[in-house]
């Protein structure tokens, strides 16, 4: 990690929300993905020093990952994590964030804007869950395999690779090292209890968010897709770019569900671009 690249804590709300900081100027937050092992750093390794150039950059933990508190969710998990990003915005008062969100954190941003758009820029959501597929069969081998994680036996390197094959085109990419500390994260007893995308009674209800209002958004707003993605089809950004006024779609070719990692740099380049235009 960067000596320019800060771990750090605030507390709101019964939460110790644990985030890394980078940079100076406007606020922008890197919301990470669902999967087991995932974290706001880790998942925006290749972004974050790019972005620190012209922003003050956060990548946060969202609840029942990384180093942030785990607990039990009830309420529906996009409408809780919507609210723990605006609290989070405001108690650092932050004003207003550009939103970064990958898979469940591009769910969670989409529900901020909704719920909270006074706190909100513009937004860039990467594949983000809440969608609907019209092709594709659901829920899609992705989300089985990340859903079903925890299944017995449990957490292993093998069973880690096996599920990271749906987020990458791919997989011969990936590194055992990275995919050990996925799963030394993964394989946290809190982190295991308390994972809030794990198939049984405690899973939180998951919102439909392509049913919302999204005609209301006054957001600027970038979807982006991976063109190979098995996790949430690439489909479902036609719905969500027709309903969002203001929305623009990128389909990035020989990528799968993590474009910020897969296709970095090309990421990097438009994303800042569409921040500045």
């Amino acid at each position: 990690m960067s000596k320019d690249i800060v771990s750090r804590f605030v507390a709101f709300d019964g939460l110790n929300i644990h985030y890394h900081e980078a940079g100076a100027g406007p606020a922008l937050i890197f919301i990470h993905g669902g999967g087991p092992g995932a974290s706001g750093l880790s998942n925006f390794s290749r972004n974050v020093e790019a972005f620190a150039e012209r922003y003050r950059v956060f990548a946060i933990d969202l609840p029942c990952y990384g180093k942030s508190t785990k607990l039990r969710i009830t309420e529906p998990l996009w409408t809780f994590y919507g609210r723990v990003i605006a609290r989070f915005i405001e108690v650092l008062e932050l004003g207003k964030a550009h939103l970064v969100g990958n898979s469940a954190g591009g769910a969670a941003s989409l529900k901020c804007a909704l719920d909270y758009p006074e706190r909100v820029e513009r937004l860039v959501l990467m594949g983000p869950g809440g969608g609907y597929s019209l092709f594709e069969k659901q829920p899609s081998d992705g989300i089985l395999s990340l859903v079903t994680f925890y299944f017995p036996p449990g957490p292993s390197l093998a069973r880690m690779r096996e599920f990271v094959k749906y987020l990458v085109f791919d997989p011969s990419t990936l590194t055992d090292e990275l995919l050990q500390q996925r799963v030394d994260t993964a394989s946290d007893p809190e982190t295991a209890e308390y994972m809030p995308l794990r198939a049984g009674p405690n899973m939180p209800p998951i919102e439909e968010l392509w049913r919302e209002r999204l005609d209301r958004l006054p957001h600027e707003t970038l979807i982006i897709w991976g063109r190979e993605d098995r996790v949430n089809p690439m489909d479902q950004g036609l719905i969500l770019a027709r309903q969002i006024p203001n929305a623009r779609l990128l389909v990035v070719p020989k990528c799968g569900h993590w474009v910020q990692w897969e296709k970095a740099d090309e990421f990097n380049r438009t994303v800042l671009a569409f921040l500045e235009n």
